[in-house]
């Protein structure tokens, strides 16, 4: 940590530049003693990244940023104070605390906060960023979370673990026990201190093999930011051996919440396009309640795999609306007399073909009032709904 980077002129100067062009200030070089050009271009671009992201820390005077790979690996400020909302105690301690987002949403609910880091230098960024924020109820912690945890006497209300998702030895990777730490190698240690753990895992994890790899898992939250899956989270509890819930969360201009109860089955209806049709939002999806979506809300479903759904009487639905204008087949001429203008918004769902071939053959361009939707019915006929947004 440079905290050169910290004087009033070199904060001033970041702050004038988040909008100018990179490549002219790295030619003409930093200006100041003391500060690299890379440590201002990196101080720049981090902050532009915390603009809508992190409104908090972008809006506090003196906020010292990490690289730009720690800005993209963060929660957002939205999803960590949804995140917090759910939870509730005395104590946490966040194992794998990193830039401090959800430690701070934390903190606005818990009496007290433990966040341990174990790159040195972040962690006496975030020290010096909660002062700035005027954070009094979060301690730091230098180091190995999982030791740390381990080897003292504390006990928590909760633990919260964000595991890194990648690996040194195998690149990216989407298994628990391939992440660092390695949850489920640590989960019975963890659990003798504390009874309730929470963890933060990528959008891309698959749920089943989650829960396989895991132990008493008492719910799984999908969380979605305008329609955006960014994080899925798995609660344990010591113990807990019930069925488990699935809830899924659409965060934006307004909430939208669907929950289940995993490998439960729902029946459901299958129906050929009538006047209406849903397209479940990305957290639902994620969710994989296809066939508690039809139950729930007593709709037809289009096919077992298509994931689209339909009704004669409009109904409040947690996703997309439209109204079906025509059903018809795939066939590229008929399509074009319907678009004299080639333009239309393409979605495809259990189809043979994707979005891209399709604009490829047709030739029709992104846009306009227009949606097709490109799917198979029940009778395994492949279809085109054009439709409009409601």
């Amino acid at each position: 940590m440079n905290k050169a980077i910290l004087q009033k002129e070199v904060q001033d100067f970041i702050a004038q530049n988040l909008h100018a062009d990179i490549t002219k200030l790295v030619l003409k070089g930093s200006p100041f003693k003391g500060v690299s050009t890379p440590e201002l271009i990196e101080q720049i671009e981090a902050k532009k990244r915390c603009d809508k992201k992190l409104p908090s820390w972008f809006n506090t005077t003196n906020i010292y940023y990490p690289t730009k790979i720690n800005i993209e690996q963060t929660s957002s400020e939205a999803t960590a104070i949804f995140k917090s909302s759910l939870i509730k105690g005395s104590s946490i301690i966040d194992v794998t605390g990193g830039f401090g987002v959800d430690c701070y949403a934390f903190s606005k609910h818990f009496k007290s906060v433990t966040h341990c880091e174990l790159n040195s230098d972040l962690s006496a960024i975030v020290n010096h960023n909660l002062q700035q924020l005027k954070v009094q109820n979060i301690s730091t912690v230098d180091g190995n979370g999982i030791d740390y945890i381990i080897n003292n006497n504390k006990t928590y209300d909760w633990i919260y673990i964000d595991p890194s998702r990648r690996n040194d030895v195998k690149g990216k990777v989407f298994l628990l026990e391939d992440c660092l730490p390695n949850v489920p190698l640590h989960l019975s240690d963890l659990l003798k201190k504390s009874s309730q753990i929470l963890i933060k895992n990528s959008p891309l994890m698959d749920i089943t093999s989650c829960i396989q790899e895991l132990q008493f898992v008492k719910e799984i939250h999908i969380i979605a930011l305008f329609n955006e899956v960014k994080e899925v989270l798995v609660f344990i509890e010591k113990d807990y051996t019930e069925k488990i819930t699935i809830k899924a969360s659409n965060l934006g201009r307004e909430e939208q919440s669907f929950e289940f109860i995993y490998q439960q089955d729902y029946d459901y209806k299958l129906s050929l396009p009538l006047k209406y049709l849903y397209e479940p939002n990305s957290a639902i999806l994620k969710s994989g309640g296809f066939s508690v979506v039809a139950n729930q809300f007593n709709l037809g479903k289009l096919h077992q795999h298509s994931h689209l759904y339909t009704s004669d009487d409009l109904i409040d639905f947690p996703g997309r609306q439209f109204e079906i204008l025509e059903v018809l087949s795939y066939n590229k001429k008929e399509l074009l007399k319907k678009l004299p203008q080639k333009k239309a918004n393409i979605t495809t769902r259990n189809f043979k073909e994707s979005v891209a071939n399709i604009r490829k053959k047709t030739g029709i361009k992104d846009g306009g009032d227009i949606y097709l939707f490109f799917t198979t019915n029940k009778k395994e006929e492949q279809i085109v709904l054009f439709s409009k947004k409601i």
